[in-house]
């Protein structure tokens, strides 16, 4: 396993990939952050709050995390390479898990930066203003599990087709749906819209920001991964035979 996402983040490395989705995060964040006018402005709020980035931070990776897992399986099974990984001494559980955490590290990679912001804040708060750390670290403690979500959904897209713009399309729907569409139907049915807008990333993301770690939040997105990931194990399998 650890050898597949050591060979994942060269990869990634290897190209522009890597290098393109820390520069487009980035970018869009502290443009959007620091520079333009909008709602969305940090210095334009006059408070020392983060809570901007972590509204539009979700959003961007929805699009992002899909573009770096769209070549994971895909490209394998496009070329032939996926008999050849398959015959490794490896099981088809290891390879998944190591393609997905080295989707993961790269872009944790990218959201590191982002703690600058943090510290530049800190120095900025104006007296008898109060910089809240444990809602910041509750926040990026949630947003690590988002991206381990979507990064499941996006490896599991992968397995499903040899090509790389469908498996990207694929996974942004299923990351749209399960982050926003699940808010909408539970709006919908409202009288039993309660369950079903705890089976949404977006309502556990919010839990996890508030600052306040609850395991029943853990629990949800662990076995979110595992769901998916074990939907992909099951695809690369019948591959297998």
């Amino acid at each position: 396993m650890k050898a597949i996402c050591i060979r994942e983040i060269k990869s990634f490395f290897g190209s522009l990939i890597g290098y393109l989705v820390i520069a487009v995060f980035l970018s869009i964040n502290g443009l959007l952050l620091w520079i333009f006018d909008g709602v969305y402005n940090i210095p334009q709020s006059s408070f020392a709050d983060l809570s901007p980035f972590f509204s539009i931070a979700p959003w961007i990776l929805i699009f992002l995390v899909p573009a770096v897992t769209m070549k994971s399986f895909s490209e394998e099974i496009k070329q032939g390479t996926i008999e050849l990984l398959l015959t490794k001494s490896l099981s088809v559980w290891e390879i998944v898990l190591g393609k997905f955490l080295g989707v993961i590290i790269l872009i944790l990679i990218a959201i590191l930066p982002t703690f600058i912001y943090v510290l530049v804040l800190k120095e900025f708060t104006l007296s008898g203003q109060s910089f809240d750390f444990g809602s910041i670290a509750g926040s990026y403690f949630g947003l690590f599990f988002l991206v381990a979500a979507y990064a499941s959904l996006g490896v599991f897209s992968s397995s499903l087709t040899d090509n790389q713009i469908v498996s990207f399309i694929v996974a942004v729907l299923l990351c749209v749906f399960f982050s926003l569409g699940i808010a909408e139907l539970a709006e919908v049915f409202a009288s039993g819209g309660n369950w079903i807008e705890k089976i949404g990333l977006q309502y556990h993301f919010r839990s996890i920001s508030r600052g306040v770690i609850d395991t029943r939040d853990l629990l949800f997105f662990v076995s979110f991964a595992v769901a998916f990931l074990g939907l992909t194990v099951f695809k690369i399998k019948t591959i297998r035979k």
